[in-house]
């Protein structure tokens, strides 16, 4: 599978990052493990599709056909939809239903269809809508800031936040840093010190996992 896109950073509180591309040939690829949910809009001919996507506990495969053209909106951790919590949807692709006009319905509304220019716009039609929010407790506590809530709270909170507990969404990262390492040309044994992994074998299987791939098969890759 080919893909030409392109991505950018979000000023946004709400939202990570807003990616557009366009499935050049099609195909099969592996996708990783993410803490993040996402909106995707998918132009496969003369119709789109909107998405609510993850977040990924495991790495997978992904296909699209050829000439899709595809509007990612990755948002922040903590941000979520009240009446539809991250946990309903983890491990999950959720089809918006289709209205008139070129339109999709979410939470009893219709809404026209974001683009990769105006996607922060539309993200704030949702929050003066209600229909997004934020919860600063994720950020609070995925910083190390202190607190005064119970562990309990904390973990639902957390999950009805980002769908995820906090100790996935660190290992989650904690790969991810991993595999950065790796393909920046870091040996393995450097990367189990710097990531924090026990050894080989425990950051073998992390990356499998979360990343679908072996450290040797990013190393190698990296190399080619």
């Amino acid at each position: 599978m080919s893909i030409d896109y392109i991505e950018r950073q979000s000023e946004s509180p709400y939202v990570e990052t807003i990616t557009r591309g366009r499935m050049v040939s099609a195909g099969s690829t592996i996708r990783p493990a993410t803490c993040h949910w996402h909106m995707v809009f998918v132009k496969p001919r003369d119709r789109v599709l909107a998405l609510v996507v993850g977040p990924w506990t495991t790495a997978g495969v992904v296909s699209w056909p050829e000439g899709a053209e595809v509007l990612w909106i990755k948002f922040k951790l903590g941000t979520f939809m009240p009446h539809l919590p991250t946990r309903k949807f983890r491990d999950s692709e959720t089809q918006l239903p289709e209205g008139a006009f070129g339109r999709f319905w979410l939470h009893g509304s219709t809404w026209q269809y974001p683009d990769y220019d105006n996607a922060e716009t539309f993200v704030e039609r949702l929050v003066r809508d209600e229909t997004l929010v934020r919860d600063p407790l994720v950020n609070t506590v995925l910083n190390g800031y202190r607190h005064d809530l119970s562990s309990r709270t904390v973990r639902h909170r957390f999950l009805q936040a980002t769908g995820l507990p906090q100790g996935h969404i660190y290992q989650i990262e904690r790969a991810q840093r991993a595999e950065t390492l790796l393909r920046q040309g870091k040996s393995i044994l450097d990367t189990v010190d710097e990531a924090g992994y026990f050894d080989q074998p425990h950051l073998t299987r992390s990356l499998k996992q979360w990343i679908g791939h072996t450290p040797a098969q990013i190393l190698q890759g990296a190399i080619g």
